[in-house]
């Protein structure tokens, strides 16, 4: 039998950490609740096509995003139809874009794009998966539209004065994913080892895809 000798003390409880539930519901949260609780009595939804629709969202990751910019990167004729089509080209690679139409938005040396929701997390959960706590954010939903350079900086991303920042407000109808600009030095990877570099907030805007040797 082995000595117990973990560097920690028994006797030094642990800091209280609060649970969500202690926080007070939102007026976004207890609207949400209320919905759900008139479609389920309505009959409109049953509780578990609610939850099965919950767990299929929450199942959702970027890497779905990934995979549609390294074959748009790598593919100019399936880019056309990204960008034509966000919804029907994710459906060529077999990828559930949801119901709600898309758009992307393509950053190129001389653009960059980042998108936000002004009204609430309007985001492309089908591609990206659940949108980050900053992103919901009222901070970051009033500054990205009035100060998107400042914003940028503060994620570590520096545009130069000489690149166009567009901002795109999405909403309940029209989503938005970014295209980000493809890295310099990257022409001999295949569509798998780029779809690795393309991360969730490059989908979103706040970061540039980066070479290996720059990441």
């Amino acid at each position: 039998m082995t000595d117990h000798n973990h560097d920690h003390d028994h006797e030094q409880p642990h800091p209280y950490q609060p649970d969500i539930e202690d926080a007070p519901f939102t007026h976004y949260q207890v609207m949400a609740e209320a919905v759900i609780e008139l479609l389920t009595e309505k009959n409109v939804v049953t509780a578990d096509e609610f939850r099965a629709q919950l767990e299929m969202t929450d199942s959702k990751t970027p890497a779905n995003g990934a995979k549609l910019v390294a074959k748009a990167w790598t593919d100019p004729a399936f880019k056309e139809r990204l960008m034509a089509n966000v919804n029907g080209a994710a459906e060529e690679l077999g990828i559930d874009a949801g119901h709600i139409p898309l758009r992307c938005v393509e950053s190129t040396p001389d653009l960059h794009n980042v998108i936000v929701c002004t009204l609430c997390s309007c985001y492309p959960r089908m591609l990206i998966g659940l949108p980050p706590g900053w992103y919901k954010s009222r901070a970051y939903r009033a500054r990205t539209v009035k100060e998107p350079r400042t914003v940028l900086r503060e994620f570590g991303t520096e545009i130069a004065d000489n690149v166009e920042v567009r901002v795109h407000d999405s909403t309940a109808d029209l989503r938005y994913m970014v295209l980000p600009n493809r890295p310099d030095g990257t022409e001999g990877l295949s569509e798998a080892e780029l779809a690795a570099l393309v991360t969730r907030d490059s989908l979103i805007g706040v970061s540039v895809v980066k070479a290996p040797e720059e990441a």
